[in-house]
């Protein structure tokens, strides 16, 4: 059974940093592109960064772009996101996820993880 499981998250002040990590089971992981998506509070699920199968392609939402590194470790069958400058609209429920294709859509994604939450304080 594959499994997704975040790690990471925490309190942080505005203008801090995380790493959120996240470790895949059960997935053949070099041959997905790893997303992470973000939920706050209220609002709908949206995404933040995506990485290609090897690496070598990255996709940022613009409100991340400059603040937030998406990598990859095949060996280790992990994603990470560097989180820096961290703003109080950061806040959210961070979710890893994987697809088969290279795209930003939710929906396109086959496998999520549970989620981990982050918090920024002003």
């Amino acid at each position: 059974q594959v499994q997704l499981v975040e790690s990471g998250g925490g309190l942080v002040q505005a203008g801090g940093s995380l790493r959120l990590s996240c470790a895949a089971s059960a997935l053949t992981f070099s041959r997905y592109t790893m997303g992470w998506f973000r939920q706050a509070l209220g609002k709908e699920r949206e995404f933040v960064a995506l990485i290609s199968w090897i690496g070598d392609n990255t996709y940022y939402q613009d409100s991340v772009k400059g603040r937030f590194t998406i990598s990859r470790d095949n060996a280790k069958s992990t994603v990470y996101l560097q989180m820096s400058s961290l703003k109080p609209e950061d806040t959210a429920v961070y979710y890893c996820a994987a697809n088969t294709g290279m795209s930003a859509f939710k929906g396109a994604y086959d496998y999520w993880g549970r989620g981990t939450q982050v918090t920024v304080s002003s």
